[in-house]
């Protein structure tokens, strides 16, 4: 029987209990027999504290098992061979699941080591830390970049540049931060991206840094090359004939010797080609400066004036003022929200322009279509923000040209003037967000606006 030891040793010990109280009994009715009687009495009373104790063990040991769980110490055994094989079993039981208990915090501490293995070895830098600043892990690419060799508080990153602590502190999931630093008297531009995630009942910011200042540089170089193009391309076309019809009137004006200029006998067919030529000049030159012109304005879009608004509002705006031109056309708009309250903080004078300027772009695709149809739809997306779709059934973009069509006065259009996309990436850049494209020739195209 499982407990045929302990219930011996229960039963051996109760008797004695109870042979002690009888004689205890006896004792005390003689008179001479006092001091008997009282150790007696003391001997059973010792005896009831030891059987007490003696049957508490297993409650002892159930408070030791789980007070060496409550403090992660797995080096504890339990043996107790004098109490039956039940107790044997208990005993088994417990250094079984302190087996395990030791197993799982080894698996754990195996897996954060690799885990700080693979963190420490990316070459773009991390930071984790609490709420309050306090710096819980950093990889050795933020010693690389920002030359540091400890950091206890983000507080301490205010020697690199004053506002960077702030900045960091500030942002939420999903930020995209791009900072200037000067480390070791080098201009360095970074790329910050944040996100956040609980732990342990507290809330963590993760944030990344990577030195992009090369890729920058060259992204750069690339760009001004190719706004060099364009307006090499639009200047030459309006100074190649203003200078060639500058050439033709002079030629019929003048009669250049080698120690006169003399002025040519003009008949009615000469004035009539100067005054055209006169004409074209100015019409070209007028033309020049008005590219001149639309150049700085696309350089001095007004600063946004945020605001909390239904997107549903630009929706109805730039719905009804294209609704004329699309019915025209014959083409179909279906605008939709998801839920129909979502909302968005904007400019919304500026968003009108990105809106209007979108939809134009799409009817120009469709309007050529047998069944042109445009898909104007809004939800929030998988980060959380919000993205709108503008869906066409078009010809489409041309692989070639689609990493063109942002670049200002770039154009496939023969009305066009190249700068409706440029204009509403750079605001929506100024809003934070983005604007990106996806196309398939012949099957059309989506662009998307994300806040």
């Amino acid at each position: 029987m499982g407990f045929k030891k302990f219930r011996i040793n229960v039963i051996v010990r109760v008797l004695l209990i109870t042979a002690n109280l009888l004689l205890l009994v006896i004792l005390s009715r003689n008179e001479q027999q006092e001091v008997t009687a009282l150790i007696t009495g003391l001997l059973a009373v010792i005896q009831v504290a030891v059987l007490i104790r003696y049957i508490e063990r297993t409650n002892r040991k159930l408070t030791q098992f789980l007070e060496s769980i409550r403090h992660s110490d797995f080096s504890t055994s339990f043996f107790d061979r004098d109490l039956g094989r039940s107790f044997e079993g208990l005993n088994r039981a417990f250094n079984e699941v302190i087996s395990e208990f030791r197993k799982n915090r080894a698996e754990k501490e195996e897996h954060y080591n690799y885990l700080l293995t693979v963190v420490q070895h990316v070459s773009i830098g991390i930071i984790a830390f609490r709420k309050d600043g306090k710096v819980d892990i950093f990889n050795n690419a933020i010693k690389r970049l920002l030359k540091i060799s400890n950091l206890k508080h983000i507080r301490d990153l205010g020697v690199i540049k004053s506002s960077l602590p702030e900045m960091l502190l500030s942002m939420n999931a999903g930020d995209r931060q791009l900072i200037k630093l000067v480390v070791d008297n080098e201009l360095l531009q970074i790329s910050v991206y944040a996100t956040e995630f609980r732990m342990r009942g507290e809330e963590f910011l993760l944030v990344s840094l990577q030195n992009i200042s090369s890729e920058l540089e060259e992204k750069e170089i690339e760009s001004w090359q190719k706004l060099i193009r364009v307006l090499t391309h639009e200047i030459m076309n309006s100074i190649t004939p203003i200078s060639s019809l500058a050439s033709t009137v002079r030629e019929m004006l003048l009669d250049e010797s080698e120690n006169s200029v003399q002025i040519h006998t003009l008949d009615e067919d000469d004035l009539d080609s100067i005054h055209q030529a006169l004409i074209t000049i100015q019409s070209r030159s007028e033309g020049l400066l008005n590219f001149v012109e639309t150049y700085r304005n696309l350089t001095r879009i007004p600063r946004p004036n945020f605001r909390y608004f239904a997107v549903k509002e630009l929706f109805d705006r730039a719905h009804t003022l294209l609704k004329p031109k699309m019915e025209k056309l014959g083409i179909v708009c279906v605008p939709r929200v998801f839920p129909e309250d979502l909302m968005i903080t904007a400019d919304p004078d500026l968003i009108d322009q990105v809106f209007i300027n979108l939809l134009l772009n799409a009817i120009d695709a469709v309007k050529e279509k047998t069944e042109p149809r445009i898909s104007v739809t809004a939800s929030p997306n998988s980060n959380g923000r919000v993205s709108i779709d503008f869906s066409d059934n078009g010809h489409g973009i041309k692989p070639d040209i689609l990493d063109k069509i942002f670049m200002p006065f770039f154009t496939s259009k023969k009305d066009g003037s190249g700068i409706g996309l440029s204009l509403s990436r750079q605001i929506m850049h100024l809003h934070k967000g983005t604007v990106t494209v996806k196309s398939s020739p012949g099957e059309g195209t989506v662009f998307t606006v994300t806040f």
